[in-house]
């Protein structure tokens, strides 16, 4: 199966590939000194965080634009929806620090790219009851999140930590936590925020010596990742929108030509096998749900 979280640990695995390049083990094959998270780089990120948010809050205010696609013309939207309803994937980056809302980020990297996908034959009430289900997320999401638990519930609030892996040139393990909060609009609109309020790499990981690094003092693979979930149910299934925005340490001088393609290619590949996957999912659970029903 697959969920929100299952965003997490995919497009983990983009920034990890690209982190590995920044920080030059493809070079050296050894790792290098950590870096500093500083105050600077995480109040830019901030802002950047308070301008996406802000410019989602009038548009659900003014009940427009739910899903990203609603903003294009007619004949582009209309096509946008037909590619949806016959299994397409859409996936877009984002590049809201070409706005005026905020300036460039020093000292980091923001990754920020939006996808969409249509789940046919699934209610909205049987795509929550997927999506919330956190305790399991190990079970379903091995070998990438190593543990999972639900930490605290209370209404469409959720408390949930995860154990990350990812193998890609170098083996990193991430102990992270995520408060999230699902909103209902009405009967067809959901929409859901999460915010990573920890992060921090496992050292020794397995061993008698495992501990966690100070978060925001470590290699900078992953310092934040702020995800926004939009769930549109119409037209016989469940519209799922992602939205994944990520923070991670800037590229080393001179490393620019190596990383570039990175940047630009690999977390779209990777959020698009996140919707596949949560597409993927939901059929089955809907499916088991209706063979055990008759």
């Amino acid at each position: 199966m697959n969920t929100q979280r299952t965003n997490f640990h995919q497009l983990l695995n983009a920034i990890l590939i690209a982190a590995a390049f920044f920080l030059g083990v493809g070079f050296t094959g050894r790792p290098v000194a950590a870096v500093q998270l500083t105050a600077k780089t995480a109040r830019a990120f901030d802002q950047y965080v308070r301008a996406v948010e802000a410019r989602s809050d009038e548009e659900l205010a003014a009940h427009r634009n739910f899903l990203y696609i609603d903003a294009l013309p007619q004949p582009q939207k209309n096509q946008a929806y037909g590619e949806l309803q016959r299994g397409e994937i859409l996936i877009q980056r984002n590049d809201q620090c070409a706005s005026s809302h905020c300036a460039p980020i020093p000292g980091g990297l923001i990754h920020d790219w939006i996808g969409l996908v249509f789940v046919p034959g699934v209610s909205m009430a049987q795509a929550l009851s997927v999506l919330q289900d956190y305790d399991r997320d190990a079970g379903y999401y091995q070998p990438q999140v190593i543990k999972s638990k639900l930490l605290e519930k209370s209404g469409g609030d959720f408390q949930v930590f995860l154990r990350l892996k990812q193998v890609e040139v170098i083996t990193v393990i991430l102990d992270t936590q995520y408060h999230i909060r699902y909103t209902r609009l009405d009967r067809a609109h959901v929409y859901s925020r999460s915010y990573s309020t920890r992060i921090a790499e496992v050292e020794n990981a397995g061993t008698p010596q495992e501990r966690d690094a100070a978060p925001g003092n470590d290699h900078g693979f992953l310092w934040r990742l702020d995800s926004y979930w939009h769930f549109y149910q119409a037209d016989g299934g469940v519209y799922i929108q992602c939205r994944a925005i990520s923070l991670t340490r800037d590229v080393p001088t001179g490393l620019g030509w190596l990383i570039g393609s990175f940047i630009e290619k690999i977390p779209a590949k990777s959020l698009r096998a996140t919707l596949s996957e949560t597409h993927a999912a939901l059929l089955d659970q809907f499916h088991h749900e209706k063979e055990a029903a008759q």
